[in-house]
């Protein structure tokens, strides 16, 4: 063999050893469902090790997901463009040696650092004039009506068919974890069955009623079981609500932390949310979960994992489904008319299994 052939070896070689970064959508749920895309990287590529950016919110998600060699965290200014910071991050993803970036997002912004990084391949949609950001440019976008499809269609090689049977986004939460977790709270002792509700959402109208995660809470605790209700420190109120004045039918477990939302989901034994983050997080622990839809589709947005039930009204809405934040009608009979009584079926049947 000579020279030049042992140099081309070489570097057909380093880059199929060559780390690939993820860039993906930053939002919860987004960040769950975007575990696909490396689970299909880690089968397709092996050897080529895969992280991804992330905000310092979502960040512990990363110590959870199988496949994922290590989350570069930053928060980039969301109002402004901010060069300085870009830069910054463009010098350490290009000391991480990235042979490729997959950009999710179709903003302009979110392609920046990987071009100012050098990253020899930048694969992405078009939008937002990023035909210099990216060199690994893909069309057909809007021909995709689900986010999962748009993202897995970024992993393909360009003209390739994207796998009938996706795999799921996985979290891996070690049971020593979740003991801590307990110990933490003064759970340890308590042996009864654990639910989780997760009452918050991105916009008013994905929202069940505090009156129906009210009563859900005051039966489940007649029933004898504990509740537990999570979110982020916008949904104190929300909690405290919920749980009631005397706190007596569940334990308010809301806070800044997801981590701490991950554990109390991977200790509970079901878990019922809004379509929201926090039902991607606890179907991909594998925790039996039933997801409350109301202006949104299943179809569209509920996780790749299977549930345990999906539910929905059972009144025939021509405003359904809408995908707004807020009710356009006015009435938000699609969650109003959703009775406690159901979703407290649907959790005994989970629990019977």
């Amino acid at each position: 063999m000579n020279q030049n052939s042992t140099l081309t070896v070489s570097k057909a070689a380093s880059e199929d050893a060559a780390p690939i970064l993820l860039v993906p959508y930053m939002w919860i749920g987004d960040f769950v469902r975007c575990h696909t895309v490396v689970r299909l990287i880690n089968q397709r590529h092996p050897s080529r090790p895969v992280d991804v950016l992330s905000t310092a919110m979502v960040s512990p998600l990363a110590d959870y997901m199988p496949g994922v060699r290590k989350a570069i965290v930053v928060d980039l200014p969301r109002k402004r463009l901010a060069l300085s910071h870009h830069w910054a991050l463009a010098q350490r993803l290009k000391a991480e040696g990235y042979g490729q970036a997959l950009v999710m997002p179709r903003t302009w912004k979110s392609a920046l650092a990987p071009f100012l990084a050098g990253i020899e391949q930048r694969t992405g949609f078009a939008g937002e004039a990023r035909m210099g950001l990216l060199n690994d440019l893909r069309w057909g976008e809007r021909a995709l009506p689900r986010m999962i499809d748009r993202c897995v269609a970024l992993t393909m090689p360009r003209g390739e068919q994207a796998p009938a049977d996706l795999p799921h986004p996985q979290l891996d939460v070690p049971a020593n974890e979740v003991v801590a977790w307990r110990q933490r709270n003064g759970l340890t002792d308590d042996r009864r069955r654990a639910v989780a509700l997760a009452p918050g959402a991105v916009g008013p109208s994905k929202r069940w009623t505090t009156e129906g995660f009210a009563e859900l809470a005051r039966r489940l605790t007649v029933e004898g079981m504990q509740v537990w209700i999570l979110g982020g420190p916008g949904e104190k109120e929300l909690a405290a609500a919920i749980a009631g004045v005397n706190q007596a039918n569940a334990r308010d477990v809301t806070g800044p932390d997801l981590r701490n939302a991950i554990l109390a989901l991977a200790a509970a034994d079901v878990a019922v949310s809004n379509d929201s983050g926090l039902l991607h997080v606890a179907a991909a622990i594998g925790t039996p979960s039933i997801g409350i839809f109301g202006p949104t589709s299943p179809w569209h947005w509920a996780p790749l994992n299977p549930l345990a039930a999906v539910v929905e009204t059972a009144t025939e809405l021509s405003c359904r489904p809408c995908h707004k934040p807020t009710c356009r009608m006015g009435h938000h009979q699609c969650m109003r008319d959703i009775a406690a009584d159901r979703v407290v079926a649907l959790i005994l049947k989970a629990l019977a299994v």
